[in-house]
């Protein structure tokens, strides 16, 4: 018995030392980086990958030891200067990458500094269930969503007690309108037409001192939406566009009920433009059945070899 006590003692001090040798903060402050910047912490559909209950190759190959896990779609922004990090929809995965944020980016003593909501469906705010009585217990943790959004989380249970524990502070937002972070940061939301069955979509616009970002990770199709996407990207340095999709017959349904543009719909959209201009795009968003999710495939290598980019985790944008 003292034996195991003693095994027990000397575990606890390895884990304690560990823990004190995790870094606080990821230093950037060399000619190539900037103390404002986007980091990609996900990069599939809602549902991850691997998917629930799938069996086929997409899948299998993650089990067979082939592939990587891929967090869902989640974008960080970090700010060295302000000491303050925000982060991009609220995921299943949201507490592997908010530890992300902090371990690998910027310890501050805060969980986050605020949640950017684009919309009510599974992959983009139901990561707001760790900040809750259940689990973490936050203290009015910033959430900045629309107004269809900031209703839905008031009135329906679990996320109405989010706030009526103040777990979370409701940021009401307005399209078009633009967000100050501080003097050298600014988020804009912009509707897009999707399926908004409990609440509207946006994507968003995020300024830096140097550079601009757009991040849609979803929208129906390009050509539902009031604004010219090629003309929105010429607009930024980076846009993270939705490509949940390769192609069409990818899915054993109908995938007309299911609107995104499809990677390819997106590349011979951007055909006849400057290799700079399809450079900016970094297809983020995947389901688990499209091959660019993967690490390495000769489809993913081909839309490469036009100019065109894939978001990988891990990556960072300096603003």
């Amino acid at each position: 018995m003292r034996i195991l006590q003693i095994l027990g003692l000397i575990f606890c001090l390895l884990s304690c030392n560990s823990k004190q040798q995790l870094p606080k903060t990821i230093s950037l402050d060399h000619k190539n980086q900037s103390n404002q910047y986007i980091t990609v912490l996900g990069i599939a559909q809602d549902a991850g990958f691997p998917q629930i209950n799938c069996d086929k190759m997409c899948c299998s190959s993650y089990y067979k030891g082939y592939e990587t896990k891929k967090l869902v779609s989640c974008l960080g922004l970090v700010d060295l200067e302000a000491k303050k990090k925000y982060i991009f929809d609220a995921t299943p995965d949201f507490t592997e990458q908010i530890q992300g944020l902090k371990v690998i980016h910027l310890d501050n003593g805060n969980v986050i500094d605020g949640v950017f909501l684009t919309h009510a469906h599974i992959g983009h705010y139901t990561g707001l269930m760790y900040l809750g009585f259940e689990a973490l217990g936050g203290d009015n943790i910033p959430v900045y969503a629309m107004p269809r959004m900031k209703d839905y989380l008031e009135t329906n249970g679990p996320w109405s007690q989010l706030v009526s524990f103040k777990n979370i502070d409701l940021k009401p937002l307005k399209n078009d309108s633009t967000i100050r972070l501080c003097s050298n940061l600014k988020v804009t939301p912009i509707l897009v037409p999707h399926r908004d069955e409990f609440s509207e979509t946006v994507g968003y616009k995020i300024e830096g001192p140097n550079k601009k970002a757009l991040f849609i990770p979803d929208i129906d199709k390009w050509q539902k939406w009031d604004k010219n996407i090629i003309e929105e990207v010429k607009k930024v340095d980076y846009a993270f566009l939705d490509a949940s999709f390769f192609r069409d017959g990818e899915l054993e349904r109908d995938m007309s009920k299911i609107p995104h543009p499809f990677t390819t719909e997106t590349t011979s959209l951007f055909e006849n433009e400057s290799i700079e201009t399809k450079s900016k795009i970094h297809f983020i968003h995947f389901n688990h059945t499209n091959p660019a999710i993967r690490d390495s495939h000769v489809l993913k290598d081909s839309i490469q070899a036009l100019g065109f980019r894939f978001a990988k985790e891990g990556d960072n944008f300096k603003l």
